[in-house]
């Protein structure tokens, strides 16, 4: 008996051990941001940070909840961002009151000639009053309140509508044109100027001045201006070197709504789609929708890759060219020329050089090295005075700053794109390179000279560029994204004297204005022609406005995007035809819930998003995504199969009362296509009518998209939606 006793208390002893072990591991477990996401705030309830506060209480364990809550979302939506344990995090995911608990991801950031290719050039019609109780958000890497871009010479007070503040941290100051400014970044970057550029390049494009003889350093010059000149600013900076946090990035979301902006822009995005209630972008948007705010999110940097911009409550904007080439010269001994394309703002006056390449740049770099000028592999004793000859674009500082007078870079990721270079440098093609390199290797003292870029007429433009992220949507295949396309490619807007001009570290230039590429610069765009549109209907729902601009988009070449729908959407954004649409598709936030509840999520989920007692369809209500009332019409079929697709729509008539449209099918002859009715008579405005698209064919094999469209004309008005079945 005593010893099996002693045996009772050996492993009595031993599991209070384990036990003690295991809450000791709990205790100083590594912690992690996440955001704990609530729904909407509760109706007649006012949020505190203390509710917040005793949520944590229950689950956390061992440390401070003061601690650890990082922020609190309660000024336009309900919820937290603290640093929890993955037991803590389980125990808040199960909670009744809870939506999701997900990580705080990092998140990246993804002109003067831009604005006339779309046809709002400085004569168009504009309601400036009205512009000017617009207000945009900008959620990007905060603003250069200094910049003449963003001057409130003959600003009035900001509107009354305007509840927010300027919280911009030390030193910096709101006007009348940028009328707030608020900061979600950790010190030393706890202020909300800009030190990236990319913040104030994506305000000055959505909403800045009209600033004459704008260049950058002589190229590309002209009137820099956005697309509601007259319109306010408000600057929410979420971006630092270490990333786009997402839980300032809903933070900034939860204050732009409540302070009272009109159309949001946000050129961030993540590496792809996820869960509409684990992302950040998709949950500030739908409560801002929900308010009667616009969102237009980048599509992404990633292309051909796919978006991670799938929700349809926002509008995802590719990047397509405009009509104008930055172009740049190496003017060869022999008298021929290579083109190529750069944003070169040096000249060489008519001096040539000699050309280096491989082994005669380096003495102890293997050739291959060598010819990629990669770290360490340019002497500066070999090069200096003499133009360098690079396979690789990225290593052209290595060339500067070995002291050569210039270089010849290889481009072999984005066609036509030209970049900022730091020395005078030209990036050409692979066959390109190659004519330069025979022409080297062929002549008993070859030289060149490196020609300032010049600006030439694009007749393809507009094109989708290469690296634009593409469709289909990974989330609802059945909601075609991106949805509209808009100028991104060498964008000339405001920029940060702080920020790098290239990506050479050491380029000392402090430009004014930059030339710079991405969806980043799309985005903006496309919120300028949101605002325009919002200043002749101001009291316009965010869906009215946002197929306003995909209906009327320009039509683009799907010869030119081999991609077609996928990489374009709607088509290039047409703002002059997208203040008179004739007929819109208008989608509300109880169309959205319906379709969240038909791919997966239960009533209780969709009742905490909504604040409301928003019922799931039952039976024979159930729809699937394909049946939301979206401007576009798209469906994922199985590939091999022949199949039979109905398509349901209403629109809502803003043209003229009495008016009568017929349908017209821009047919592909792979698929069959039916409307019914095929012809909608309105005796009022804001009367609805309703109808069915059927779509008939044969096996799609997999991965093919094949598309056609839908047009309603009424003789003056030309309301057009693609159509695109893929499998």
């Amino acid at each position: 008996m005593a010893m099996n006793g002693f045996l009772l208390l050996q492993c009595l002893s031993f599991f209070l051990f384990l036990n003690m072990i295991t809450l000791w591991g709990n205790i100083h477990e590594a912690r992690k941001v996440y955001i704990v996401y609530m729904g909407s705030l509760p109706e007649g309830e006012y949020v505190t940070s203390s509710q917040h506060q005793n949520i944590l209480q229950e689950v956390v364990v061992g440390s401070s909840v003061e601690d650890i809550l990082v922020r609190s979302y309660r000024r336009s939506f309900n919820g937290f961002a603290a640093k929890l344990t993955v037991d803590e995090r389980q125990k808040l995911a199960s909670m009744e009151k809870v939506v999701s608990v997900f990580p705080s991801r990092t998140l990246q950031l993804h002109t003067t000639r831009s604005w006339d290719f779309m046809g709002l050039n400085l004569s168009i019609t504009r309601k400036r009053s009205v512009e000017s109780n617009l207000i945009v958000g900008v959620i990007d890497t905060g603003i250069w309140p200094e910049s003449e871009s963003f001057s409130d010479e003959g600003f009035g007070p900001a509107p009354k509508k305007w509840k927010g503040a300027c919280n911009g941290g030390k030193n910096f100051t709101c006007n009348n044109k940028i009328i707030g400014a608020r900061y979600y970044t950790p010190a030393p970057y706890d202020t909300a100027r800009d030190e990236a550029g990319h913040g104030s390049h994506t305000a000055s494009t959505a909403s800045g001045n009209e600033v004459k003889d704008a260049s950058f350093y002589g190229v590309g010059r002209g009137t820099a201006r956005g697309g509601v000149p007259s319109g306010r600013i408000a600057a929410y900076k979420v971006c630092f070197p270490g990333g786009c946090d997402s839980a300032g990035v809903l933070g900034a979301f939860d204050d732009a709504i409540a302070d009272g902006v009109d159309v949001i822009t946000i050129s961030i995005g993540g590496d792809s789609a996820v869960d509409f209630s684990e992302d950040a972008i998709s949950i500030g948007a739908f409560h801002a929708m929900a308010k009667g705010v616009l969102t237009l999110n980048s599509a992404g940097n990633s292309g051909p890759g796919l978006t991670a911009s799938v929700a349809p409550w926002l509008m995802s904007v590719a990047a397509s060219t405009t009509d104008r080439l930055f172009v740049d010269k190496v003017a060869l001994g022999n008298g021929k020329a290579i083109s190529g394309y750069s944003i070169n703002s040096f000249a060489m006056k008519g001096r040539r050089f000699p050309l280096v390449y491989g082994k005669e740049i380096s003495e102890s770099c293997q050739e291959l090295s060598s010819q990629e000028c990669n770290p360490g592999c340019v002497n500066g004793s070999l090069v200096k005075g003499k133009i360098v000859i690079c396979q690789s674009f990225k290593n052209y500082p290595e060339v500067r700053k070995a002291g050569a007078a210039g270089s010849v870079l290889l481009n072999n990721e984005f066609d036509r794109v030209s970049f900022v270079v730091s020395l005078p440098a030209v990036a050409v093609s692979q066959d390109s390179l190659s004519s330069l390199i025979s022409y080297k290797e062929s002549t008993k003292t070859p030289v060149a000279e490196i020609l300032k870029t010049e600006a030439v007429k694009d007749f393809d433009a507009p094109v989708v560029v290469g690296f634009s992220s593409r469709g289909p949507n990974a989330i609802v295949p059945e909601i075609l994204k991106p949805d509209i396309s808009a100028p991104g490619v060498d964008i000339l807007a405001a920029f940060s004297p702080l920020a790098q001009a290239s990506i050479d570290s050491e380029d000392k230039r402090k430009p004014k204005y930059n030339i710079i590429s991405g969806t980043s610069m799309s985005c903006p765009h496309a919120a300028g022609v949101a605002a325009y549109v919002k200043s002749f209907y101001p009291d316009w729902s965010p869906s009215a406005i946002k197929s306003a601009i995909m209906t009327t988009a320009w039509a683009m070449n799907s010869s030119k995007n081999t991609e077609a729908e996928f990489a374009y959407g709607s088509g290039h954004v047409n703002p002059v035809k997208a203040i008179n649409p004739g007929l819109v598709y208008e989608t509300f936030t109880q169309d959205y819930i319906k379709m969240l509840c038909n791919i997966g999520y239960d009533e209780s989920k969709v009742r905490i998003i909504s604040g409301d007692d928003s019922a799931c369809p039952k039976g024979s209500d159930k729809a699937p995504p394909k049946d939301l009332n979206y401007p576009s019409m798209a469906a994922q079929v199985s590939s091999g199969k022949s199949f039979v697709v109905n398509f349901p729509r209403t629109v809502t008539n803003v043209g003229v009362a009495n008016s009568t449209y017929r349908a017209k099918v821009l047919q592909n002859s792979k698929i069959s296509i039916k409307v019914v009715p095929d012809v909608l008579s309105f005796k009022s405005l804001n009367e609805k009518k309703s109808f069915s698209v059927t779509v008939t064919g044969k096996a799609v094999p997999h991965g093919a998209i094949v598309s056609a469209s839908l047009v309603w004309s009424d003789g003056n008005h030309w309301v057009r939606s693609p159509i695109v079945v893929h499998a």
